[in-house]
């Protein structure tokens, strides 16, 4: 089956098309678009319960968040069919995370190799509460950014790097609360962590993408491993800037700083809020919460790749 979100940002009937005939031609392959959010959810655990054996997803990380969600409805399983991915949407973080170009075309000439190859890997998810994330969730002014941007999204802005940093810029000086941190992390076996502004929370690295150029606080994280955590005790301006300036260096070393807080490697965290604070995963908003218990799933399901 391959689930097309027409609604992606770098998507066209036209485009679409073109992917159909190109695995129809190996592939005894069903067509089904998305209506409206959400949808991917439904098509997907139809497919998880019917014949298929591989689905695509075809749009950007809220379309591949929603197909995992669906096939995994019932946990994962060896029965569960494989996923592919064609990333069509602004940034493409899962897909680029897995070594697939950020582009469909690109993308479907490795996803048909591996397909004739029979070729796939399993990789491990986090879970926020009951629902599976691929990359990354957030509390906190990421979060606060990315509902700014959706709703630009609504009346029909495209997303591109520049409108997410002009948003951070203004949701940064303007409107998010640098003065009450509002946050609590807490891991079994180790005292709690209060005080925290915004925290990340990444399944694999980068946490996201600046046009081409990683953004990354947390280089240690990877789908074969638990949870990295990334967190902030202070939202001035000079220990936010030296955290951002430590994300866009290369290497393998975390961000680190005395108001940087950062875990590597959990099996299990629960972040408190004391008042609702904005929380998104895999970039889509997802409403305020006051608390989110984060689980890591190795093993969860298998990629074609």
């Amino acid at each position: 089956m391959l689930i097309a979100n027409p609604k992606a940002t770098s998507t066209s009937r036209r485009v679409r098309d073109l992917l159909f005939r190109a695995f129809s031609g190996d592939l005894d392959l069903e067509f089904a678009e998305t209506a409206h959010r959400g949808h991917a959810v439904e098509l997907a655990r139809e497919a998880a319960t019917g014949k298929y054996d591989v689905v695509l997803a075809l749009g950007g990380d809220g379309t591949v968040n929603e197909t995992v969600n669906g096939l995994l409805a019932a946990g994962p399983s060896a029965d569960v069919p494989a996923l592919a991915v064609l990333p069509i949407g602004s940034t493409n973080v899962f897909a680029r995370a897995l070594g697939l170009p950020a582009e469909p075309i690109g993308a479907t000439r490795l996803v048909l190799d591996a397909l004739r190859a029979g070729r796939h890997r399993w990789i491990g998810l986090g879970m926020a509460d009951d629902r599976y994330f691929t990359f990354c969730a957030g509390l906190g002014l990421d979060a606060e950014v990315i509902r700014v941007v959706e709703r630009r999204r609504d009346t029909g802005r495209r997303p591109d790097p520049t409108l997410y940093v002009r948003v951070a810029l203004r949701e940064f000086f303007t409107r998010t609360d640098r003065v009450h941190p509002a946050l609590t992390l807490e891991r079994p076996g180790h005292p709690p962590v209060t005080g925290l502004f915004l925290s990340f929370v990444a399944n694999t690295a980068p946490w996201t993408y600046l046009g081409r150029h990683p953004v990354d606080p947390f280089p240690r994280a990877h789908f074969s491993r638990g949870l990295d955590v990334f967190a902030m005790r202070s939202m001035a301006v000079r220990p936010v800037l030296a955290a951002v300036a430590g994300m866009l260096l290369p290497g393998d070393r975390p961000v680190r700083g005395r108001d940087v807080v950062n875990v590597h490697d959990a099996s299990r965290l629960t972040l408190r809020a004391d008042r609702p604070i904005a929380f998104q995963l895999d970039g889509d908003y997802l409403g305020e919460r006051t608390e989110v218990q984060f689980r890591s799933v190795p093993r969860a399901i298998r990629i074609v790749i």
